[in-house]
This record gives structure tokens, C-alpha cells and sequence, in this order.
């Protein structure tokens, strides 16, 4: 996919407020080395910010804003970090796309970043299955190297928080990430080892409906398979718990 193409034709709310505010400088001058067709088109279109559904757009920029902050927690940006980001960025939207993320990373890097403001711009104009989907991405990013660092934590929560996740669904979303046995099972399903075999089977139907990869299918095939990595665990968890006890 053209960078024209993703950036002109998928940017709604996020080319206003704080978070266009970071990477619109960045943005604008990639526009004005691209010599595409589409990019004369994309100048000339006529956006009225914080309106309109989100765009895949509106979620990478969202999510570029939130890695820096992640990136800076500890106070430091290191040359392993960044290729850490890479090599994610390149998994979740291929290889293209991640360069062009990675440009304006580095740029919004370098800025100040107003953490509230942001995370209130997100949780205004974004679907909550989105914001789930935002914060699975980051979880995972945190996970990357094998080790989620206090700083790391203490910031996925605030960011969580800020963007209106309970943190019922912010364990279930770190659950994700860790070895699986029964007790990660529960915490995914979000109920207690004490639950009955019925609540359990509510909890599995509720999380799934919760997290089912459609929610997120108008932002595009990219998203749409990262989301179904959440489904794909939801239904492990259930499994596990079924073999645990014997669940039919």
C-alpha cells in the first residue's frame, strides 16, 4: 500500500488535536516528497477533525503517538528499542508501511508528549473494540523483549485508564501475553478459579463477543488479523479451562 494512499485516505480525527499536532510536521513533509497522483488529492481534501468513524490511520498514528510515550518511559530511547519497534511494526503491517511508521516515530520522539490530552482525543472518537485492539498492540510491544519493566507497567496502565479500559480488560489483555496454564486461563476470561462451570461458559461467550476480530474489520486486513490473535486466546483460555475440569 502507497503511503499516500494509507496516510491521505485512511487519516480522519487524528490529523486535528494533539495527536496531528505530533505528527503532522512529519507527515506533511513525507507528502511533499511523494510524487504520487493521490498526494495532490490528498492536499486538497478538506477534513473536519474529531468527526466521522475511525480509520486505520486514525489507529496507526494513535499507536505511533502511544509507542513513543512507551518508548520513553524509563527516560531513555535505546538503538535496541528501536529496532524492537520495528520488527513489530513490520509483523503487524508489513514492511512498507513499517518504514514509513518509523519515520514519523522518530520524529515524534524528539517532541514533548501531552500523555491526557492524547489518551482523551483517542477515547472520544475511537470505538472501545478499537481502543482494546490499541492497547493489545502496546501489551505486546511491552512483551516483545521478554521482560515488561516497571516504568513500562505503570505507563500501559496509565494509558489504559486514559483510554477508558477497566482493568478487568487490562489483565485479560496482559494474560495474553504470559505462559499459558489455568490460572492465565481465568484471567483471561476475566473470572475467578471459584466460578461455576456456567459462569465460566458466559464469560467465554462475553469475552468473545468482546474481543471477535469483525469488530475491527473496517479498519482493514491488518488489524482485522490482530485482532483475531484476542479471539485466538480467548478460545485457548476456554479450552484450557474445559480440559481442566472436564467440561463438555
Amino acid at each position: 500500500m502507497s503511503f499516500s494512499k494509507w496516510i491521505g485516505g485512511g487519516l480522519g480525527w487524528a490529523f486535528g488535536g494533539p495527536i496531528g499536532g505530533l505528527v503532522g510536521f512529519a507527515v506533511g513533509a513525507m507528502l511533499d516528497r511523494w510524487q504520487e497522483p493521490e498526494v495532490e488529492q490528498v492536499r486538497g481534501q478538506r477534513r473536519v477533525h474529531g468527526t466521522g468513524p475511525t480509520t486505520g490511520g486514525d489507529l496507526t498514528m494513535s499507536l505511533v503517538v502511544l509507542v513513543a510515550a512507551l518508548m520513553k518511559a524509563d527516560g531513555k530511547v535505546t538503538r535496541s528499542e528501536l529496532d524492537e519497534v520495528r520488527r513489530f511494526f513490520v509483523r503487524q503491517f508489513g514492511q512498507q508501511q513499517a518504514g514509513q511508521l518509523l519515520i514519523i516515530l522518530r520524529d515524534v520522539l524528539k517532541r514533548d508528549i501531552p500523555l491526557h490530552q492524547v489518551c482523551e482525543q483517542v477515547r472520544q472518537n475511537m470505538p472501545h473494540a478499537v481502543r482494546l485492539q490499541l492497547v493489545h498492540y502496546l501489551i505486546g510491544l511491552a512483551h516483545a523483549d521478554g521482560t515488561v519493566h516497571p516504568a513500562e507497567r505503570e505507563l500501559l496502565q496509565r494509558i489504559g485508564h486514559g483510554l477508558g479500559i477497566s482493568d478487568k480488560d487490562l489483565g485479560s489483555l496482559s494474560a495474553m501475553f504470559r505462559k499459558a496454564d489455568p490460572s492465565t486461563a481465568y484471567r483471561i476470561l476475566e473470572v475467578p478459579t471459584t466460578a461455576t462451570n456456567d459462569e465460566v461458559k458466559k464469560a467465554y461467550r462475553r469475552m468473545a463477543m468482546k474481543f471477535h476480530p469483525d469488530k475491527v474489520a473496517q479498519l482493514g486486513e491488518e488489524v482485522q488479523k490482530a485482532a483475531s490473535e484476542k479471539f485466538k486466546k480467548v478460545q485457548e483460555a476456554y479450552e484450557t479451562i474445559q480440559a481442566e475440569r472436564g467440561m463438555k
